[in-house]
């Protein structure tokens, strides 16, 4: 851990802005929110006092405000996509993580005939982007295992499913490992840094290489240095104080975004769960619903562009109620343990990394996305077609993602529709698209998108993107 890190997150300025922010007063934060309204970028203080405020009307525009940037950008699209845990193995001693190296259990890592299995089932259930999640542990899990994992998903198809691309959540590394990474062509590179209060950082990593809060905190760096210019940050709401971390994720993003061009591609918003080994209620920050939806709400005010991912973690009615505050991905038939889905289909015992609030079947919260007026999608084209980095951002600003992303939410949607839905299932899915065909601007993808799902339909061809 030689590698050269900067601490870009000043805690005494978070700690005066959070400060200063009980003062704002309600006209500054009208302008606040007006100026958001018009797409215009808020101040660090501005940011601040949406956080800080308790006044309801303020709290219903931030939602107001929130829900129109999502759809004016995002649109109704929501991407899905799976977790899928390859070792539990790990050196951490992290004190809300049930993989932490001081507790007795059995631990595993998957052997390729065990990956092939869990990749199938997945495929099974119509995923074609993956995250693939590992404890720490470089003896037993070595950037060599993940890469030999990356190369088994991509080879795995299973009659008409196969993953087509592999985001990859693992620890802090070297950029030489990060390079490994991206010549096994990795979606995302994600990483949460937990909390970006430094002290409590300290206490909650016990030991490990992740107690190291500026290894950690520079990964993305290393990253980026190494030529992964997709990266998905976040932090586990529950540890610090969340709107010290809603701001250190800000400051984080700008300073990518500086020295990069490009900031977070993602932000995920996991908050803190129970797990075997830990009592939740030793965590004084823990999260209320109505503070969380705040947050959500706020941090896409503040990064308009930057997708935002929802996991399971989230029961089925706040998972209802965040998506229309900003969301754009969200996880679905989702397991937490190493083998779970296997495990899950044979009956078996389960040891998650944390409890999934949200057990519904994958084919069951898209056949919900749909009845509340969402378009699920299985897009992976960015990655495939170069749009990634701030060649993504670019796309995002100038206001035409809706003419590459929308076409193929409908064509994926519609291969899921002819692979795994039955007839009612495909009469659903296509009103939907015959409503929201028409929503394309541009004619002649408009009109490429439609010959595409004919082919799709009639069997005469599958994964049309532009």
């Amino acid at each position: 851990m030689s590698e050269e890190t900067e601490n870009f997150i000043n805690q005494k300025y978070i700690e005066d802005l959070l400060a200063g922010a009980e003062f704002a007063d309600d006209a500054s934060i009208s302008a606040a929110l007006d100026r958001a309204e018009k797409g215009a970028s808020l101040e660090h203080g501005e940011i601040a006092s949406l956080l800080k405020t308790s006044n309801p009307a303020h709290i219903k525009r931030i939602f107001d405000i929130a829900g129109r940037i999502k759809r004016r950008i995002y649109g109704n699209r929501i991407v899905m996509f799976a977790p899928l845990y390859v070792s539990d193995y790990c050196v951490n001693k992290c004190a809300y993580c049930s993989f932490n190296c001081k507790h007795d259990f059995r631990r595993s890592k998957l052997t390729m005939d065990e990956l092939r299995e869990e990749v199938k089932i997945l495929e099974m259930m119509g995923h074609k982007r993956l995250a693939l999640e590992a404890g720490e542990e470089d003896a037993l899990c070595s950037i060599d295992y993940i890469l030999e994992c990356i190369k088994t998903i991509y080879d795995m198809k299973f009659g008409n499913g196969e993953i087509r691309r592999v985001n990859v959540n693992i620890a802090a590394t070297t950029t030489e490992n990060y390079r490994k990474l991206k010549s096994a062509n990795i979606g995302t590179y994600i990483l949460f840094q937990e909390t970006y209060h430094e002290p409590t950082y300290s206490r909650v990593h016990h030991s490990g290489p992740k107690k190291d809060f500026l290894w950690h905190l520079n990964a993305f760096d290393r990253a980026q240095d190494a030529g992964i210019d997709d990266v998905g940050g976040g932090v586990l709401f529950g540890l610090g104080d969340p709107y010290f971390d809603v701001m250190g994720l800000l400051l984080h993003n700008e300073h990518l975004e500086k020295k990069y061009n490009a900031g977070f591609h993602t932000i995920s918003v996991p908050r803190l769960c129970q797990a075997s080994g830990m009592d939740i209620n030793d965590f004084p920050n823990l999260v209320n619903d109505d503070t969380f939806a705040k947050i959500v709400a706020v941090i896409r005010i503040a990064v308009p562009f930057t997708g935002m991912i929802l996991s399971t973690r989230e029961n089925h009615d706040m998972r209802k109620k965040i998506l229309q505050l900003g969301i754009s991905q969200i996880s679905a038939g989702s397991s937490t343990e190493v083998g779970g889905y296997a495990k899950r289909k044979r009956n078996e015992i389960a040891n998650p990394q944390f409890l999934v609030n949200d057990e519904r079947s994958a084919v069951s919260i898209i056949s919900e996305l749909m009845d509340d007026g969402y378009i699920p999608s299985f897009c992976t084209a960015c990655y495939r077609g170069g749009r990634t980095g701030d060649r993504f951002m670019s796309l995002a600003k100038s206001g035409q993602i809706g003419n590459v992303c929308l076409p193929n939410a409908l064509m994926t949607l519609c291969e899921y529709s002819m692979d795994y839905g039955d007839d009612a299932f495909r009469e659903k899915t296509s009103e939907i698209i015959e409503k929201e065909i028409m929503q394309i601007s541009n004619e002649t993808i408009r009109k490429k998108t439609i010959e595409s799902m004919e082919k799709i339909r009639s069997g005469a061809g599958r994964d049309f993107y532009v």
